[in-house]
C-alpha cells in the first residue's frame, strides 16, 4: 500500500469521524454491544485466522512471550468482547463539563470533552489491542486507523472486518474502524506523516518501536512506554504477603508490560526474606540476576547495569539489595521506564515517603504491579499506559481520549 493510499484511508476515516462525532450515547453503546455480539458469533474464523498467524510465528522461530502476546483463544476472545461491553456500560466523556462558570459581565463559560477527530494506533503482536482500541475509541468518538504488526495480520484482518460489519449494522459509518495494512513499513511512515489527517498517534509495543514514532512522526503522538516495573521490599514488610506479591507480579503473565522485572530488598531482610523470595521465584521458573549480594544464593545470575535497566517479558528478574528506602528510590530513578513501581510496607511514613519520591505512572502500596490496568482500574478495556507527562498518564480510557473546547454564551454580548 502506497502513501497515498495510505492518505485516503485517513480521508475517510476523517468523514467518517464527522458522524461519530454527533452520535448519541444510545448508537455508539448499541454499535459496541453489536461488536462483542459479533466477535463471538464469528469466533471460530477468528480462531481459525490466529491460528495461522501463530503457526508461522512458531515456523520463524519467534520467542515464546511474544507468541503468547499473540495468540487468541477462547478466553481471550471472550475478555474482548466484555471490554467492549465494559466500555458500552461506562460514562460517555464526550459533552461531560470539565469546568464552568458565570463570568462577571455574565457570559457563561464551560469547558467540555470532545474527541480528537482521528486517532492512529501503531502496535505490535496483541490482536486483543484491534478490538480495546476500536472500542474505546467509538465510545470516544473518534474514528480509528489501526496499524497492527504483520505477525498478526491474518488476525487483525479478520477481527477489522468483523467489527466494521456490526458498526454498520448499528447505523454508524463503517470507517470508523480501518486497518491499515502491514505489508511494508511504508504504511507507518505514511501514518506517522500523515499530520492534518490524523489527530494523534498512539504507539503500543516495544521500545523500538515507540522511539521510532515519537522521534519520526510529524502526528502528535501519545508516548506509552516500556514497563521495566519494580517492587521494593521494605523492611517491615509483611514476609508471607511480599512473597505472595512477588510471586504475582512476575509470574501471573510475563508477557505483558505491568508484569515485575526488578526487585529490590531492603538490607535489613538479606538473611531472612531475600532467600525465602528467591528460592520461590526459583522455584516458579524464574532466573534471578542478582547484584553482588543477591549473587551468592544458589542458582543467582550475576546483574549487570543492562539487566537492571531491562524489560525481559519473560521468566526473568533483576534483584539488588538496598540500603534503606532512599537508596531503593535511587535505583529506580536511575533504572525506572516510568511505568510502574510497588512498595511492600507495614510502615505507613515508608509508604508515604515512597509514593511521593517515586515519578513513575502508577504507584502501588502492598500491590501488585499487575493491578496497573485500565480494566483493572475500572476503566473498561484501555487503549495504552501512557508513561509521558502530558494530557494523559498511565492507564488511558475514555477520558485521555478526548480534547476539550470551550462553549461560550452570551446575550448579545460586546467586547
Amino acid at each position: 500500500m502506497s502513501t497515498s493510499d495510505v492518505q485516503a484511508l485517513a480521508v475517510r476515516a476523517r468523514e467518517a469521524s464527522y458522524d461519530l462525532a454527533v452520535a448519541t450515547r444510545a448508537t455508539k453503546d448499541a454499535a459496541l454491544h453489536a461488536m462483542a455480539d459479533a466477535l463471538l458469533v464469528r469466533a471460530p474464523e477468528l480462531l481459525a485466522a490466529n491460528a495461522d498467524d501463530v503457526a508461522r510465528a512458531e515456523a520463524d522461530g519467534t520467542p515464546a512471550n511474544v507468541v503468547d502476546r499473540l495468540r487468541l483463544t477462547d478466553d481471550r476472545l471472550a475478555g474482548m468482547t466484555q471490554g467492549l461491553r465494559d466500555v458500552a456500560g461506562l460514562p460517555d466523556p464526550v459533552g461531560e463539563v470539565v469546568r464552568g462558570s458565570t463570568l462577571a459581565n455574565g457570559l457563561e463559560l464551560r469547558q467540555v470533552r470532545v474527541p480528537f477527530g482521528v486517532v492512529g494506533m501503531i502496535y505490535e503482536a496483541r490482536p486483543n489491542v484491534t478490538a480495546d482500541a476500536a472500542g474505546i475509541c467509538l465510545k470516544s468518538g473518534n474514528a480509528v486507523l489501526l496499524r497492527g504488526s504483520s505477525s498478526a495480520s491474518a488476525s487483525n484482518a479478520a477481527i477489522v472486518a468483523v467489527l466494521r460489519d456490526a458498526v454498520t449494522g448499528a447505523g454508524l459509518p463503517a470507517d470508523v474502524v480501518q486497518l491499515v495494512p502491514a505489508d511494508t513499513r511504508d504504511t507507518v511512515k505514511a501514518l506517522m506523516r500523515a499530520r492534518g489527517l490524523v489527530d494523534v498517534l498512539i504507539p503500543r509495543g516495544g521500545a523500538g518501536l515507540i522511539a521510532s514514532v515519537v522521534e519520526e512522526s510529524t502526528v502528535p503522538v501519545i508516548e506509552t512506554g516500556v514497563g521495566n516495573c519494580h517492587v521494593y521490599v521494605d523492611a517491615s514488610a509483611d514476609p508471607e504477603q511480599a512473597v505472595a506479591v512477588v510471586l504475582n507480579a512476575k509470574t501471573h503473565r510475563t508477557s505483558v508490560c505491568n508484569s515485575a522485572e526488578s526487585l529490590l530488598v531492603h538490607a535489613d531482610l538479606v538473611d531472612t526474606l531475600l532467600p525465602r523470595l528467591v528460592t520461590a521465584l526459583q522455584d516458579a521458573g524464574v532466573t534471578v540476576h542478582g547484584d553482588e549480594t543477591v549473587a551468592r544464593l544458589d542458582g543467582v545470575e550475576p546483574a549487570t547495569d543492562d539487566d537492571f535497566g531491562r524489560e525481559y517479558l519473560s521468566l526473568d528478574i533483576s534483584a539488588a539489595v538496598v540500603a534503606d528506602l532512599d537508596a531503593a528510590v535511587a535505583h529506580i530513578r536511575r533504572f525506572s521506564s516510568g511505568h510502574t513501581e510497588a512498595i511492600l510496607t507495614r510502615d505507613h511514613d515508608a509508604a508515604r515517603r515512597f509514593v511521593a519520591a517515586v515519578d513513575s505512572a502508577a504507584v502501588l502500596v502492598n500491590a501488585s504491579t499487575r493491578f496497573t490496568d485500565g480494566g483493572e482500574f475500572g476503566f473498561g478495556a484501555e487503549i495504552g499506559i501512557s508513561t509521558q507527562k502530558l494530557h494523559a498518564r498511565g492507564p488511558m480510557g475514555l477520558p485521555e481520549m478526548t480534547s476539550t473546547k470551550y462553549v461560550v454564551t452570551g446575550s448579545g454580548h460586546v467586547r
